[in-house]
Order: C-alpha cells, then sequence, then structure tokens
C-alpha cells in the first residue's frame, strides 16, 4: 500500500472538492448554525494544509478529516465565549435550505436530536457509512452505534408523525 503524501496547490484543490460536502455537513449537523459550521469547515481544512501528515489510503484521509471535524466542532460549541453569550432568537441564522420542503421538515427534525443520535444518523445516512466506520471515527462500539441508530429513528419518527409517519 502506497503512502499518500499531503501536497500543496492541486492536491489540496482535489482534497477540499472530494470532501468539502462531508466536513460542512458533518460541521453544521454538530454546531447546528451556518457561521460556526463555514469556522469549523476552514478550520479543518487549515489543519489538513498544515499537519504535513502522511495518510495510508484515502479511507485513512477520510477518518482524520472526520475526527477533526468533530474536534474543530466541538472546540466551537463548547468555548467559554459561546457559554456566556446568549442568543437574541433561538434560530438566530437562516435556517439550511433543500430543494423540497420534506427535506427542511427532515433536517430540522434532525437537528432536534441530541448530538448521540445526530450525528450516527447524519454519517450513516447523510454520509454513507458503515457503522463500523461511524465506531471508528466517535471512538465507540459498533453495538452503541446501532442502538444510537435505532433510538435516533424512534425518535425522528416520533417527531415527523402525522407529516411521514401514520402511526
Amino acid at each position: 500500500m502506497e503512502a499518500l503524501p499531503l501536497r500543496a496547490g492541486g492536491e489540496m484543490d482535489s482534497v477540499i472538492d472530494r470532501y468539502q460536502d462531508m466536513v460542512y455537513g458533518l460541521a453544521l449537523t454538530r454546531t447546528g448554525n451556518q457561521a460556526d459550521a463555514d469556522d469549523v469547515f476552514q478550520e479543518v481544512f487549515l489543519a489538513y494544509c498544515q499537519c504535513g501528515k502522511t495518510f495510508r489510503d484515502e479511507e485513512h484521509r477520510k477518518a482524520w478529516l472526520l475526527r477533526t471535524t468533530i474536534n474543530q466542532s466541538r472546540r466551537v460549541t463548547s468555548s467559554s465565549w459561546r457559554q456566556k453569550t446568549v442568543p437574541l432568537s433561538e434560530r438566530e441564522d437562516t435556517p439550511v435550505q433543500f430543494r423540497e420542503p420534506e427535506e427542511n421538515q427532515v433536517w430540522e427534525a434532525l437537528q432536534d436530536l441530541t448530538e448521540d443520535y445526530r450525528l450516527p444518523i447524519y454519517l450513516f445516512y447523510f454520509q454513507e457509512l458503515s457503522t463500523q466506520e461511524i465506531a471508528k471515527v466517535l471512538a465507540i462500539r459498533p453495538g452503541a452505534v446501532r442502538m444510537r441508530l435505532t433510538r435516533g429513528r424512534d425518535q425522528l419518527r416520533e417527531m415527523l408523525k402525522g407529516a411521514y409517519f401514520d402511526e
């Protein structure tokens, strides 16, 4: 297996093109607003550019980017500045807009889940990671991932009852 060295210029553009949706989506899922997700996105790719790390393969690079995004998001959401501020409104920035209104409702319901359920569901359905891959990224057991997916789906079903589920 050949190591993938970090290169500037074209390779950096290629990595950003390949992983920008994944990093931004995870940052948005974790932080809950676009301004913070933008900051996390920039910090992740700046860290990638500066790290000088050699990756074994694309899966290693992807895992590093996912873990760095989660860590950077945690830094933003747990900063002392954020803890001491009070938002002007509950949802102070403009909501994410999808093509279909149903997608907007599902996204809003997903944002109302706790992080323990939101991240596995996002990684499983939006990034199409396996439960094994999610377990590595979140540093938990695969059984815990499956349990969180089940409980998160149940909570989403309750939130969307009437809109999509007739139960």
